[in-house]
């Protein structure tokens, strides 16, 4: 699934910097025909390399985000 950066809710990443609970990781999203770099923020740790669903787009370039199975 691909997205315009405007509109990532529903898009699935992989995690690439692991993301804790009170901070920032960071996600590869498939954006324009390619995949791009966004900070991601989530309510709970994720792992490196775990697939996640963007629920939220807080910014131009942050989602927040929660596991995808």
């Amino acid at each position: 699934m691909s997205a315009d950066a405007a509109n990532l809710v529903g898009v699935i990443g992989r995690v690439t910097v692991p993301i804790p609970s009170d901070g920032p990781g960071e996600v590869l999203l498939p954006v324009r025909g390619g995949t791009e770099a966004f900070a991601a923020w989530s309510d709970e740790p994720i792992e490196k390399h775990a697939r996640v669903l963007v629920v939220e787009t807080t910014s131009a370039r942050s989602v927040i985000v929660t596991p995808f199975p």
